[in-house]
């Protein structure tokens, strides 16, 4: 972009860095100085006067003026004048002068009168922290047709957005702009972010760009893979083919079978060596069995050794990782010096810092950082529990490829219901029926201790009430040291768990077949849907119940006739909207003034398709 010093030091001050997003700062008002005859009364007016006397009063100037296209006398009045003012007005001198123009009982008057020049012309006002008349300056020199084409906008939307800025005829209508503007507006909101997203992209030469198969091992599997989760290894095995180090993310609803892909990635790196991080004990050692008991262990012929695979958390000793070529850890895996390996991966990404990601990754890559060609790092895997909207996918290939897997090996039967304070009784009578089962049953509150503004129980309120009714009753919860201990000899021993939202993500409860969430409504519906998932794991029939003291909710009812994480997650967007996916607060809120994620899948698809042909990048995104 050829700015020059003057612009640049502008652009920094208004925070944009490009011709499009100064197109952007649309005009908050217009100032229409084209004459007229006709003389419209509280409204901005232009006259065309000659001033007939100038009266300095205490704290106002008054001014009478001759207005020679209304043909009438119209007083102005300008209040706490600066010296400078006065010389605006000299007496016997005509010259135009725009103002509110107020007419009563014959008598008219013009506030805040000011000498312009732009006669004829529609002059738009910015609200900025330039300075008004800086402000219009700047976009009179910088935005043209060619500069917002140069930085990759069509010349239909360029013209669009010029409409507004550079207005011809009539005056737009900022309170009902016509949709093919709004349009423009969301294409180059979206358009210019992705650029930014592309922009914090960065490609490395990889440690490895050899590729084993998966399909010989995939055979000995006591199941079929899904067609969703051979697409997703696929994806996966196209990068591994490339001497650019990958980074994907791969995103699956609770229970897909995303360790299957995890297993495949690990047997496609070998003889390589895989590294695996996990956020809690708990999760580490389930994956940690489910790869001792799907990877071939034994030596055999394809693998003379066996795959050897080490589990590391904060217990594990000291033991030298060089033998293994599959190392599953917790956060431990930071504080050890580890081995050079080819493929790193991270579940639940989003449960660690992206300094431990990064750590991890150059923990591994040590003793090969540099060669000839420049940095090496290995392929990175990022695996996610939390489904995320189709249109934030999308979005998020501009600097991370992205596959997604919508469906499940197997369907899940869990009926979800919203119950009130009448239904209790009810509740009451399924868990104990469900206890004598042999099932178990999780109750989430919102909070651990006693608070005066929530209208619902605590953990500490709560427990005693359970604790008298039924046996073998465990309470764990966020900040308790001893949580993955609790969750251990509960999945064995227990009855009823009493938890917050610390059992939302990693955890398999074999004999869960039912989940009470008390406030239900103060959740998000990922959230609820994470809450969810914990039951049926095994085909057990599940029930989910959530527990609210608000007589009607529309987001709640909508979540129980939803099964699927991915329409969850457009619901959530929906009801909480997109929030900040470049700066990671995705939460709560809106990053987004004109675009809106959960209706504008049109114009999303049509950037992405754009902004992936015009891009030198390899950008992928695979819609199941």
């Amino acid at each position: 972009m050829n700015i020059t010093k003057e612009q640049e030091s502008k652009f920094k001050k208004l925070s944009i860095s490009s011709y499009c997003e100064l197109a952007l700062i649309i005009p908050s008002a217009y100032e229409d100085l084209r004459l007229s005859n006709k003389l419209q009364t509280h409204a901005m007016g232009l006259i065309d006067a000659t001033v007939e006397s100038v009266y300095r009063a205490p704290n106002s100037l008054q001014v009478t003026f001759f207005a020679h296209n209304f043909g009438h006398i119209i007083t102005g009045v300008i209040f706490r004048p600066k010296p400078y003012m006065m010389h605006q007005f000299k007496v016997g001198e005509r010259d135009c002068f725009f103002g509110m123009i107020e007419c009563k009982s014959g008598q008219c008057s013009i506030s805040m009168p000011k000498k312009v020049t732009n006669i004829g012309a529609i002059i738009p006002k910015y609200k900025s922290p330039l300075r008004s008349d800086v402000m219009f300056r700047l976009v009179q020199s910088s935005l043209t047709k060619e500069n917002l084409i140069s930085e990759g906008l069509s010349e239909e939307i360029a013209e669009e957005l010029l409409k507004l800025h550079f207005p011809e005829e009539n005056m737009p209508n900022l309170r009902d702009l016509s949709q093919k503007t709004i349009n423009a507006l969301k294409y180059t909101e979206l358009f210019t972010y992705m650029k930014k997203l592309s922009n914090k992209r960065r490609y490395f030469k990889s440690l490895t760009s050899s590729c084993g198969d998966y399909k010989e091992w995939a055979e000995t599997l006591p199941f079929r893979l899904t067609d969703e989760q051979v697409k997703t290894i696929e994806d996966i095995k196209a990068d591994f083919a490339k001497d650019i180090s990958a980074k994907r993310m791969v995103v699956g609803d609770v229970g897909s079978g995303k360790t299957m892909v995890i297993l495949a990635s690990c047997i496609m790196t070998l003889p390589n060596r895989s590294v695996l991080m996990a956020p809690t004990t708990i999760l580490a050692n389930q994956l940690f069995v489910e790869a001792k008991k799907f990877l071939p262990s034994a030596p055999c012929k394809k693998y003379p050794r066996g795959i050897k695979i080490a589990l590391v958390t904060s217990k594990t000793k000291d033991i030298n990782l060089d033998e293994y070529d599959f190392i599953i850890g917790t956060h431990a895996l930071l504080y050890r010096k580890l081995p050079c390996a080819g493929l790193v991966m991270v579940d639940e990404q989003h449960r660690f810092g992206t300094q431990q990601r990064n750590l991890l990754e150059k923990l591994v890559s040590s003793g090969d950082i540099l060669n000839q060609g420049g940095q090496v790092k290995p392929h990175f895997l990022q695996f996610s529990a939390t489904p995320i909207p189709r249109t934030q996918a999308m979005i998020e290939t501009a600097h991370i490829d992205v596959s997604l897997i919508t469906t499940t090996p197997f369907k899940k039967d869990i009926s979800s219901m919203v119950i009130h304070k009448n239904d209790f009784k009810d509740l009451l009578e399924h868990i104990k029926s469900e206890i004598n089962s042999g099932n178990q049953v999780l109750l989430v509150y919102p909070l651990v201790e006693q608070s005066e503004v929530l209208d619902y129980q605590s953990i500490d309120e709560a427990r005693g009430f359970w604790e008298k009714r039924f046996g073998n009753v465990y309470v764990t919860h966020g900040k308790d040291k001893e949580k993955e201990e609790v969750l251990l000899e509960f999945d064995k021993k227990g009855d009823i768990l009493i938890a917050t939202t610390v059992v939302e993500v990693g955890i398999s409860l074999p004999r869960l077949s039912t989940v009470v969430i008390v406030g239900a409504e103060r959740l998000g519906l990922s959230t609820l849907h994470q809450l969810r998932g914990r039951v049926s794991r095994t085909g057990l029939k599940g029930h989910c119940f959530l527990y609210t003291n608000q007589n009607t909710s529309e987001r709640l009812d909508r979540f129980t006739q939803t099964a699927s994480g991915f329409d969850i997650a457009n619901l959530d967007l929906k009801f909480r909207k997109g929030g900040d996916l470049l700066k990671g607060h995705n939460q709560s809120g809106t990053q987004f003034k004109w675009i809106d994620l959960a209706e504008d899948e049109e114009i999303v698809r049509s950037v992405k398709s754009d902004f992936r042909r015009d891009s030198k990048s390899s950008l992928e995104f695979r819609s199941p």
